[in-house]
């Protein structure tokens, strides 16, 4: 049986900035990785300044991330599919979720498209969100949960029995590769050999919020001959990257030397593996792959 990976994330453009460089190197080395997308990215703002096809994006923000998707999965080879739920935006202090948006839908309604594909799919190792969504976006935290709920539904055959025969997913992962650990060796290392670097300054910023964030990375995937095919799968999305963008750009010579990691957290497992690892496979048996 192949090897086979599946994500799972918000919106479009989320898995280009967290883990496409992993999927990059997965899919060159054969494995079947299959993103799921949860939502149409509808409420996203532009982000990107000098987008050339701000016009579009005003009139239809949702076909345009539909388009800019289809790049980001040339650009890196995985499988896609969505899961058709609206965007849920993020609301200002008390302001009220839109109706029939992602965040509000009953997980046990939402979360059966996803149960149905890891049947069909049958991947052994799914990566999601923490239980904060990794930044309190509501999409982001309802993916974290759906996440969950569908790959314990889905072991079950007394649970959507009309999804396909049940399935077990052998490894679980929460996405770590924004990490602090990472952002201050970043840090040090350009402050070292380009101190006039401006983008000393934006990971100085990073650092200052993710500084009380503790290392819960356990699984530190060697990525650094895909940092350009995951660069390409963020310009992709125009709409929400900035080609010049330091938040997601750094010197992939620098990365390289001294972070050629994606990072993931192991939070659920049913075959024994020795932490720290270096593959998201380790301890698979290889029938099971």
């Amino acid at each position: 049986m192949p090897k086979r990976l599946l994500a799972v994330h918000a919106h479009p453009d989320d898995e280009s900035s967290k883990g496409a460089a992993t999927y990059a190197r997965y899919v060159a080395e054969g494995v079947e990785v299959l993103v799921v997308t949860c939502t149409g990215g509808e409420r996203g703002g532009i982000q990107n300044p000098g987008l050339e096809q701000k016009a579009m994006a005003e009139r239809d923000m949702a076909g345009l991330r539909r388009l800019e998707m289809a790049k980001a999965q040339a650009a890196i080879g995985f499988e896609h599919k969505w899961l058709g739920y609206e965007d849920s935006g993020l609301p200002e202090n008390g302001e009220a979720l839109p109706p029939n948006c992602f965040a509000l839908i009953p997980i046990e309604y939402s979360a059966e498209p996803l149960v149905s594909i890891i049947r069909e799919f049958k991947p052994q190792v799914v990566i999601t969100y923490d239980e904060q969504g990794g930044y309190p976006h509501p999409d982001h935290i309802r993916t974290h949960e759906l996440s969950m709920f569908a790959i314990e539904a889905a072991a079950d055959a007394n649970r959507y029995p009309e999804a396909g025969e049940p399935w077990q997913v052998q490894k679980v992962y929460y996405d770590r590769v924004i990490n602090s650990v990472k952002v201050k060796a970043m840090l040090e290392g350009i402050q070292g050999k380009f101190p006039d670097s401006p983008l000393i300054e934006e990971l100085e910023d990073i650092r200052s919020w993710m500084r009380e964030r503790p290392d819960l990375a356990t699984t530190h995937v060697d990525v650094g001959a895909h940092f350009e095919a995951r660069d390409a799968a963020l310009r992709a999305h125009a709409s929400q990257v900035a080609p010049d963008s330091r938040f997601f750009f750094w010197p992939n010579e620098m990365q390289r030397e001294i972070w050629p990691w994606e990072d993931f957290q192991l939070v659920s497992s049913t075959v024994e593996t020795e932490l720290p690892e270096s593959d998201l496979f380790a301890g698979i048996a290889e029938e099971s792959k």
